[in-house]
């Protein structure tokens, strides 16, 4: 569990910044659907495992940057280092949420990024209000294919973009496109599927008790409720309140019950607590036996926050979106 609670507990200063950060709408008109966003790439650096460890996990970081170059989010994710990326090494991209850094104003409510490690890609989606469409949301999704440059050394191991020929840091854009508005609730199963599934996670809430005397980097727990949280579908705007069942081997399963009740969704995850790894599975029945089925997967970076004069701490995040594979 130790390095379940450093990695929860020091994003607390990150979190914070967005929830308290207020961020503009995106125009979602046909002129934007086909001229989109951009982004640039401040840092991105990838570590293998650190060898005082011994957990095998690796890190990507990276830097989102305005176009005058304003740090405006700080991404980070981590997984095993087989994985390269993805679950398991193969199921499906992880995705990790970018933190809003409080620089200058933000204009998402999301951001999210994932680096298949196998062909060096990064790709990056974002969530907005829409401009003139007043509760409408929008999604943008884009990538860019990386060179790095890594250098091994004591048993460690980092990579970072290649330096242009004349030794300068590689400037680094990333483009997005807005991807289509959303179906609603009634829209027919098989035209669901045409759809890229992906989700919001929200209200997300766990509760972790240690014994007195644990510290971050150092902690004993004793306790662990495991998370409950919101699920929303961007495909159908649909929302599911999940809570989990109980753990084993630190690893929570549940259940989701779409909101108002829906026989022919089925939703279910599990959340490891050692890899802060949720796995959501949702599957819609369609007419006669045939189903629509989703696998998503993000690395969870809640705030923890310590209940004043007690052993216990609640862990919050603002919205998360994680997606289906690649966009």
């Amino acid at each position: 569990m130790r390095d379940v609670f450093v990695s929860i507990v020091t994003v607390v200063s990150g979190a914070v910044l967005l929830a308290t950060g207020a961020y503009a709408a995106r125009s979602c008109d046909t002129s934007t659907a086909s001229s989109g966003f951009q982004y640039r790439l401040g840092d991105v650096r990838y570590d293998g495992p650190d060898p005082a460890k011994a957990n095998d996990l690796a890190t990507i970081a990276a830097s989102l940057q305005s176009s005058s170059g304003t740090p405006l989010y700080e991404c980070v994710s981590q997984w095993p280092e087989a994985w390269k990326g993805w679950y398991g090494g193969a199921t499906g991209l992880i995705w990790s949420d970018c933190i809003f850094t409080g620089a200058g104003t933000g204009a998402d409510e999301t951001v999210s990024f994932a680096i298949d490690w196998k062909v060096k890609t990064m790709y990056l989606t974002h969530t907005f209000a829409c401009s003139g469409k007043q509760g409408s949301e929008g999604l943008a999704t884009g990538s860019i294919s990386l060179d790095f440059n890594c250098t091994t050394a004591d048993d460690s191991s980092f990579c970072v973009p290649k330096s242009t020929s004349s030794g300068a840091r590689p400037t680094l854009n990333i483009n997005t496109k807005l991807s289509a508005v959303a179906l609603n609730a009634t829209t027919l199963c098989a035209d669901r599927s045409k759809k890229y599934q992906s989700w919001k996670i929200e209200k997300w809430n766990r509760q972790i008790e240690m014994t007195p005397g644990s510290s971050p980097t150092n902690p004993l727990v004793v306790a662990d409720t495991g998370p409950s949280f919101s699920l929303r579908s961007l495909v159908t705007g649909s929302v599911a309140t999940c809570t989990n069942t109980g753990s084993k081997n630190g690893i929570f399963e549940g259940t989701c019950q779409s909101q108002p009740d829906d026989a022919t969704t089925t939703t279910k995850f599990s959340f490891d607590t050692k890899l802060n790894m949720l796995d959501v599975s949702q599957s819609w029945k369609c007419d006669g036996s045939s189903t629509v089925d989703a696998v998503g997967v993000g690395y969870i970076q809640a705030a923890c926050e310590r209940v004043f004069n007690s052993n216990k701490f609640t862990c919050a995040s603002d919205p998360v979106w994680i997606g289906t594979g690649v966009v």
